[in-house]
């Protein structure tokens, strides 16, 4: 049984959730309540957490024995010791401030014992040494996949799609010992991710000494989510990939645009998906320490992402479109970023990727300080890199799924400009070794460059010294038609007026206005082509018996051209 047949198979038991009267959008917060309490089984039975979580007399097998009316009130038993930490007597069984978190005001709406009895009964009946073998945790997180790209209501805010996250992390490249910052962390996709990003260098951690490993279990990620059903389900998962965090979890539950978003230390590493949309009541936030105030939450939250960078530290967030082209307060803090940040690339991506359909959005790289002087904290952006994965690519969805072949070549440029600028070879005079180089300037140089990386090719394509690289061009430059260019940050400044909303290639199904006929060829053609269908309606009219009706039309028409009696002629 593969993971897909797994999650396809708790899906299913939505249905019988429906059947007690549970309305869509509480799906998988009602399954994931008693899940969770199996998978933990699970988990420590397989010896992949140390020990249980759950106290005596709240695992799973205490469920099993019982039916009808005492099964339903025992497990409403069960949630409200682990909710409150006390049993009925108003003893302590629950001392754990993460599971006291986790089910924090959880209660079943089930009312049928019969239904319950079949959830336990599937739960039982599934392969779980299949699915321990692909990760309970991956099995959770491809429930909430599910709940996002299936729920018509909100469920997806939260849900930021898993291809573009992994390609986020592939370019960040997180190490162990850094801390990372999720201020909107939904489900704590990106802080998950971020996790078995870095087990994955470190064989699991068994790399690290036990000090850095306590520090990877217990304090390398820290995230902060408002609504506290979502917070409950990043905790649940947190812990099901083996991250604890600190006595409250991995995800704390605040307001990262009020005083608890003060509370988040400074980070290393911040990656997020803010929430779309405007402050509730169009108020701007509570933050005192913004410079600038704005009711954007997306602005808002790009404030605190670059305020809590440590000195060098790098970000990468998901934001719409109007956070790169807002005027007024947005052309303040866009200024802010690029003077305290090096904000190196911009990926434009197209619309259908979120389930929020019809939203444009970007992900914006930037880097605290430069890499000369991280303290630096004006005018450290002197070049932004721009790839459009918009212009010309196919409206994701169901029938297009959006995947990593399509961020591949993305991810490409990307390493690779990292690595010419590693070397020294942009911003500055290309210089290289053994290749042939029509810029005259650079004849004379090649017992004393620097080695230009082999798998790159050729700095030097032509007489503007742009650096061309797998399409790579510059606004000046000669290869307009590429994905990936940059612009200087003067050329921002004077062309673009501070807007970060830079596009480049022609969209194939748009018309140029500069190809087109004159008007009064293109008015004839039109008059042209209505004349024709005209004739024909009155040919069909006439085929159907309708000669005195087509006659009337006729004969209007002519009056509204100033024809008179010339039509029938």
């Amino acid at each position: 049984m593969t993971n897909n047949d797994i999650v396809q198979k708790l899906w299913n038991l939505c249905d019988v959730l429906r059947d007690d009267g549970i309305n869509y959008s509480d799906y998988v917060t009602e399954l994931v309540l008693l899940l969770f309490i199996k998978m933990e089984y699970e988990n420590t039975e397989a010896g992949l957490l140390n020990k249980h979580k759950l106290p005596e007399g709240c695992r799973w097998p205490d469920l099993n024995g019982k039916s009808g009316l005492n099964l339903l009130n025992d497990y409403k038993r069960k949630l409200l010791a682990l909710s409150t930490g006390k049993d009925a007597d108003g003893n302590t069984v629950v001392s754990d401030q993460l599971i006291l978190a986790i089910y924090a005001d959880a209660q079943t709406r089930l009312r049928e014992p019969r239904h319950l009895e079949q959830l336990i009964k599937t739960l039982d009946n599934i392969d779980w040494f299949s699915a321990q073998r692909d990760g309970l945790g991956d099995l959770y997180e491809g429930l909430l996949k599910k709940n996002a790209s299936e729920t018509k209501s909100g469920a997806g805010q939260y849900f930021t799609p898993r291809p573009l996250i992994d390609s986020i992390i592939r370019c960040i490249q997180p190490k162990a010992g850094e801390l990372i910052q999720d201020p909107a962390a939904g489900t704590a996709g990106f802080l998950i991710a971020a996790d078995a990003y870095i087990k994955g260098n470190t064989d699991s951690l068994y790399n690290l000494n036990e000090k850095a490993q306590t520090f990877q279990r217990n304090k390398a990620f820290t995230g902060m989510e408002l609504v506290p059903g979502t917070r409950r389900l990043a905790l649940m998962n947190c812990l099901l990939h083996g991250m604890a965090g600190d006595d409250e979890g991995v995800v704390h539950l605040g307001n990262t645009l009020g005083l608890p978003g003060t509370q988040l230390p400074k980070a290393d590493v911040i990656l997020t998906n803010p929430p779309f949309g405007t402050a509730k009541g169009g108020g701007g936030p509570t933050r005192d320490d913004f410079t600038y105030k704005t009711g954007n939450k997306q602005l808002a939250f790009l404030q605190h992402i670059y305020r809590s960078l440590k000195p060098g530290g790098r970000a990468a967030v998901v934001l719409p479109d109007n956070v790169l082209f807002e005027a007024g307060v947005g052309t303040g803090i866009r200024r802010d970023l690029m003077h305290k940040c090096n904000l190196h690339t911009i990926l434009r991506l197209s619309s259908g990727i979120f389930y929020a359909q019809g939203v444009k959005t970007n992900v914006l790289f930037f880097s605290k300080g430069t890499a000369e002087n991280p303290y630096q904290d004006e005018n450290c952006t002197q070049q932004v890199w721009v790839y459009d994965l918009r212009t010309n690519m196919p409206s994701f969805g169901k029938r297009t799924p959006f995947s990593d072949q399509y961020l591949k070549p993305f991810e490409d440029c990307y390493h690779a400009t990292g690595r010419l600028e590693s070397h020294g070879l942009i911003g500055k005079p290309s210089r290289h070794s053994g290749m042939d180089c029509r810029n005259p300037e650079h004849k004379d140089v090649e017992s004393t460059c620097h080695p230009w990386p082999l798998d790159l090719g050729n700095p030097c394509r032509g007489d503007d010294e742009t650096v061309k690289l797998n399409g790579i061009g510059a606004e000046g430059g000669s290869n307009p038609e590429t994905r990936w260019r940059s612009f200087s940050r003067d050329w921002v400044k004077t062309q673009k007026g501070d807007s970060l909303d830079i596009a480049w290639l022609k969209d194939q199904d748009s018309v140029d206005a500069a190809s087109l006929p004159e008007p009064d060829i293109l008015a004839a053609e039109a008059m042209s082509e209505l004349t024709e269908a005209l004739r024909e309606l009155n040919g069909l009219m006439l085929a159907l018996g309708a000669g005195d009706q087509a006659q009337a039309q006729t004969d209007l028409l002519a009056e509204v051209l100033g024809l008179g009696d010339e039509v029938n002629e």
